[in-house]
């Protein structure tokens, strides 16, 4: 009788050689727990942790997962009605909070290194007749990367990203764990910063901040994350983190586990990293995600962005003086779409506070040569080898599997159409260009009128989606308290 994963389609050769692999490690090496992690619509990872012994046979069988794991909002409310009649009719396979089963790939294990004995395996949840979760991020990722591949292309990322990081002030739990407290969702942490900011780059600064800096440094290399710069940013508490280019899925998931990670082995040390764009305090700076983008080929790994020479008669404001013409397709296709791939790089209530003039942050749909201040940033010179595109649209609570499936439709789209981009901007806060959604619900209402983008989630996703995120904005006008709220709802959790 064939296992689960051989009924999904998914266990070969190559995945045997890697449990047999993984099987050798969690015995060498001490292994006693494991834990089965997933990535849910919030870029959160949860999952469930086995006893090592048990772990080789959930690797073939599966775990067991509540399916309303994929229907919870940002509180972790279930956003539909699993035990009404028709609560879940769009979405079969979900009624009566029924089980998934989470299999995880052997492949991807690690050894966890802020705790003991301790190993951790990515998962994806599969219907219990052995098809495909639609709804699951990482498989939309994977779906948008086969479209690509069908047109003949690869793609790279590379990832920067800011983020903050506080010291926890009083015992280590602060008001989080007093019963007397909780609630849904409980109290954020009261907390000090660790460095004062505004003071870009400073050295005395990192020194202040080191401790936890060498948390993040020795959590990253030790999971083998390309982890390339950790920098001091402009805002108090603010430090960034820059990573060499990979292929664009493990770029998601490299995303995905270092946000997890940093958090679980700063709180050991007695420090709260948040990926909320704009933490709760007076003074403090926005957090934005910079996701480096280009398109390979996927048999060489030639830069198909990358010129050797300027077009003949283009000036540095034209598309084609830096990049390829696919590129600039590429680069049309993600202006083109801008407003309603928003929701997708970010897509929190608290992250559309960034976009505001002269902030180093985007504030209408414009592209620029080396500019920081356009949404989209196009870095490199002819025959450098290193042409790409930036988009400064995303914040680090984003999910990078959507964030990512967002461009790839949106530059395909102008690829197939041979879209042409505008000049460059030089005044990427002037008064004449389309602006950004100022609203998670402004910009939720622009991918619905993207018929584009909604083909290419899917109607039943963008549905989905759009329930989900409907409910967190739903709650937010309803809080009395709107700034407790998004500590409660954001600052603790995120």
């Amino acid at each position: 009788m064939s296992n689960f994963a051989e009924q999904c389609g998914i266990h070969d050769a190559t995945r045997q050689r890697a449990l047999e692999q993984t099987e050798s490690l969690i015995a060498t090496c001490g292994i006693e727990l494991v834990r089965f992690a997933w990535c849910d619509l919030h870029g959160t990872l949860r999952g469930k942790t086995l006893v090592a012994s048990a772990a080789a046979k959930a690797m073939q069988g599966g775990v067991g997962m509540v399916s309303t794991l994929l229907l919870k909002d940002s509180s972790d409310r279930t956003a539909f009605k699993v035990f009404e009649a028709g609560g879940t009719s769009e979405l079969p396979g979900f009624e009566f909070a029924s089980n998934l089963l989470l299999l995880a790939d052997p492949a991807s294990f690690r050894q966890l290194p802020w705790t003991t004995a301790t190993g951790w395996v990515q998962g994806q949840p599969w219907m219990q007749d052995g098809s495909a979760v639609e709804l699951d991020t990482r498989r939309i990722l994977q779906r948008a990367l086969a479209r690509l591949a069908d047109a003949g292309y690869g793609m790279k990322c590379g990832l920067e990203i800011e983020f903050h990081i506080y010291k926890i002030t009083g015992d280590s739990a602060g008001d989080q764990l007093d019963p007397e407290l909780a609630a849904w969702p409980g109290p954020a942490p009261k907390v000090a910063m660790i460095h004062p900011g505004y003071n870009l780059l400073s050295e005395q600064w990192f020194d202040m901040a080191e401790e936890p800096l060498r948390i993040v440094q020795y959590t990253a290399q030790a999971l083998g994350l390309p982890l390339q710069s950790l920098e001091i940013e402009l805002g108090p508490s603010q430090v960034e983190a820059v990573f060499d280019a990979t292929d664009a899925l493990t770029a998601a998931d490299n995303m995905v586990l270092f946000r997890s990670a940093v958090k679980q082995a700063l709180r050991r040390a007695g420090y709260h990293a948040t990926f909320m764009c704009r933490p709760p305090f007076p003074n403090i700076m926005s957090s934005g995600w910079h996701l480096h983008q280009s398109l390979v080929d996927p048999e060489t790994g030639a830069n198909l962005f990358q010129r050797e020479a300027s077009a003949p008669g283009t000036q540095a404001t034209d598309a084609q003086y830096t990049l390829s013409s696919v590129g600039e397709h590429y680069l049309a296709g993600l202006l083109a779409h801008a407003r309603g791939m928003t929701v997708f790089c970010t897509p929190t209530i608290n992250g559309f506070g960034r976009f505001r003039p002269n902030a180093l942050a985007p504030q209408s749909v414009l592209w620029g040569r080396d500019n920081r201040g356009a949404m989209l940033r196009v870095v490199g010179q002819p025959g450098d080898g290193a042409t790409r595109i930036e988009n400064r649209i995303g914040e680090p609570a984003a999910n990078p599997y959507l964030y990512l499936a967002s461009q790839i439709h949106a530059g395909l789209d102008g690829i197939t159409r041979q879209l042409k981009a505008p000049a460059a901007t030089d005044a990427p806060y002037g008064e004449a260009a389309t602006r950004i959604p100022t609203s998670l619900d402004e910009a939720l209402a622009a991918l619905q009128t993207d018929p584009v983008l909604v083909q290419a989630f899917g109607e039943t996703f963008i549905n989905y989606f759009t329930r989900i995120k409907q409910a967190e904005i739903t709650r937010h006008e309803q809080a009395v308290d709107k700034d407790d709220w998004q500590r409660r709802e954001y600052f603790s959790r995120i």
